[in-house]
């Protein structure tokens, strides 16, 4: 009686088996890497219930960040205006401007104007404003050139490797006090060199932490 099935289906299984095992790995390796920040994250800019430019508020009127962000030298989070905030300048400027319906509705009514968060880290990292600001850390760093931006856009991946190149490194990202909320101004680095840059991490005794527990509490 001939056999059914010849002698090589004997390593059918085993080759399910491998193509299995390898195909699988590269498709895990593929959503691990396709997943990250970098390619879920930038260049997100979703639609705000208000068209707020900060191009032209930081960039050609020149506000200050901390006008709106008022807590963001102070707290671990940095807040968003209220309606309050906006009508400071608004009751006077453009009064009756249809851009500005919700933000004269909130205003009226006090519900909070609901903006779309665009930087958003995962709940097991911990990330603190103040710490960052008060070490030399401008806003540009982790949020690009808001200053130029008419619609604010996610720019930096916000992945962990990416803060471990700051902190292993803080030497080349840290600029003078006076010039953090400058988004136009230099790192001391590239402003006076490396070594000027490494000699204001001693003197403000700047030490990012490196180990999983610094972020991860």
């Amino acid at each position: 009686m001939s056999k059914l099935f010849p002698k090589s289906a004997n390593k059918l299984p085993l080759q399910i088996i491998v193509f299995l095992f390898v195909f699988g790995g590269i498709a895990t390796a593929g959503v691990t890497y396709y997943m990250t920040p970098k390619y879920t994250r930038v260049g997100y800019a979703p639609v705000q219930p208000v068209p707020f430019s900060h191009a032209l508020h930081a960039g050609q009127l020149g506000l200050d960040c901390r006008y709106c962000h008022s807590n963001v030298d102070k707290s671990g989070h940095a807040n968003v205006p209220t309606a309050q905030t906006c009508m400071n300048c608004h009751n006077q400027v453009k009064v009756d401007s249809p851009l500005l319906a919700a933000v004269r509705q909130s205003y009226e009514t006090g519900d909070p104007l609901p903006w779309v968060k665009i930087h958003q880290l995962p709940d097991h990292a911990y990330f603190n404003h103040a710490v960052h600001v008060n070490r030399g850390v401008s806003c540009v760093e982790c949020h690009g050139k808001i200053n130029e931006m008419e619609v604010v856009t996610h720019t930096q991946p916000l992945s962990m490797g990416w803060c471990l190149d700051c902190h292993r490194n803080p030497e080349t990202r840290v600029r003078e006090p006076g010039d953090i909320y400058n988004l136009n101004s230099p790192t001391i680095a590239e402003k006076s060199g490396v070594e000027a840059g490494i000699k204001f991490v001693h003197d403000w005794n700047i030490k990012p932490p490196q180990s999983c527990s610094g972020c991860h509490r």
